[in-house]
């Protein structure tokens, strides 16, 4: 039903400043509580135990080392978008942390100002003209839309890095990414404590932030679309600036 979105040419249009399609949105609530359930019962605490028991630079080097095996990915993306300098610029920064980053353990290409041009299938698919969908909630994933979804589906499927490894080393791959993930949980611990636990609509705030970050992320007329939550110093950055 997405790839029914799919044009001949051009970047698809995204919705305007303010416009949501949720057509999903009982099912999306009640796979959001479930979310954060999961998230009270065992992402929570096994984020904070090995955000306290592992130390900083080892947690460093699992973050780095996951993100280094996205760049072939990236690169991917980037030749089917036709965006050949940000290929040219994810290659050369692999290339720096695999070899000079002991296998990307260390990120010496940021300190040598090559900074990961981030992009992904459901960007490409934008680029290409499909539309962005209706706002969907993944089972542990969190926020997404329907056009993001089949990013991630064909993203996993079509890694060069993960796809060149086999078991055991696969496993080695899969455990550095739930490093990364709980690493993340644990560095960003009040911000999504505060979404989760203390809003009066988490759920609403939630929707509203991703979908302005993401379309903020996309190339080309998303940027002028993107509503800073933040512009008014005494606006509370978690209200949904859509619920009106």
């Amino acid at each position: 039903m997405v790839l029914g979105g799919l044009t001949a040419c051009g970047p698809a249009v995204l919705p305007g400043e303010g416009v949501i399609e949720d057509p999903t949105e009982d099912a999306n609530r009640a796979m959001y509580d479930f979310n954060v359930a999961v998230d009270r019962a065992l992402v929570r605490p096994v984020s904070q135990g090995y955000g306290t028991v592992v130390p900083e630079p080892v947690r460093n080097g699992v973050r780095n080392f996951s993100s280094n095996l996205d760049q072939p990915l990236m690169v991917v993306n980037d030749v089917l978008q036709l965006q050949f300098a940000d290929a040219f610029q994810n290659t050369f920064r692999f290339l720096v942390n695999s070899t000079f980053g002991l296998a990307g353990l260390l990120d010496p290409a940021t300190d040598m100002g090559i900074y990961a041009a981030d992009t992904d299938f459901g960007e490409t698919m934008h680029v290409w003209g499909v539309s962005e969908g209706g706002y969907v909630v993944l089972p542990i994933l969190g926020p997404s839309t329907s056009r993001d979804t089949v990013g991630l589906i064909v993203d996993a499927a079509m890694n060069p890095t993960r796809l060149a490894f086999s078991t055991p080393e696969s496993d080695y791959v899969t455990g550095t990414n739930v490093g990364d993930a709980l690493d993340t949980r644990y560095r960003y611990t009040n911000e999504v404590d505060r979404l989760y636990y203390e809003s009066v609509d988490g759920y609403s705030q939630a929707r509203s932030l991703y979908l302005q970050n993401r379309r903020y992320e996309l190339r080309g007329s998303a940027q002028a679309e993107y509503f800073d939550p933040y512009s008014d110093p005494y606006s509370d950055p978690y209200e949904d600036p859509y619920a009106n």
